[in-house]
């Protein structure tokens, strides 16, 4: 009886790769924080903060500068800090500006006026007020900016499914908020420097 020979079919044990997300926060702004404000300046000094740009003079660090270089994809939000600070890592390199990835609003509680704190101390507050009792001052809501970062978070997903990194020059908290959105369509933080400013956070697609 003739023996028969079947040849093994290779089955494919991995997609291809996905690439990884780096969430990266500007560097720092050109506005002193060493003030003490009540409510209403600091609802000054935060639109102020939104319009400039970056304290002159800075160095971004290497290990961003690397993933910059090595990066399929740059984008930035559209506020001037955060162009700035991706203008000082692409060297000349083109990068996309989106809207949707400007920092969440920060309107203050409405308290009297003899309180008074630094700005660190209002933006934790104001966040806080924000995020747990809705008081958006008319501005962007929490259920608004986390559709948004669900959009952003979609956006860079098929940004990195080509293989090619993507790094992201943005903000603080809606970066916070971008990555909580992509651990719930399937990416898991890799590695994070925290929240400082050039810190970095890499995002990869579970497999």
């Amino acid at each position: 009886m003739a023996s028969v020979l079947t040849a093994e079919v290779p089955v494919a044990t991995d997609r291809a790769r996905t690439g990884a997300i780096i969430l990266a926060r500007h560097g720092e702004p050109a506005l002193s924080r060493k003030v003490r404000l009540n409510a209403d300046e600091y609802r000054t000094f935060w639109a102020s903060y939104e319009v400039l740009g970056l304290l002159p003079g800075q160095t971004p660090p290497d290990s961003l500068l690397r993933f910059v270089e090595t990066c399929g994809t740059l984008v930035a939000s559209t506020r001037l800090r955060s162009i700035e600070s991706a203008e000082a890592l692409a060297r000349g390199r083109e990068f996309t500006r989106y809207e949707m990835l400007i920092e969440a609003p920060l309107p203050p509680p409405r308290w009297p006026s003899w309180v008074r704190m630094s700005p660190k101390m209002w933006g934790f507050w104001a966040r806080v007020w924000w995020w747990f009792f809705n008081h958006h001052d008319g501005q962007e809501t929490r259920r608004e900016a986390e559709r948004r970062a669900d959009e952003a978070a979609a956006m860079l997903a098929k940004l990195a499914q080509d293989g090619e990194d993507v790094v992201v020059l943005a903000h603080g908290f809606f970066n916070f908020m971008i990555g909580r959105s992509l651990k719930r369509i399937g990416w898991r933080c890799a590695w994070s420097e925290g929240y400082k400013y050039w810190s970095m956070r890499r995002f990869e697609r579970v497999r």
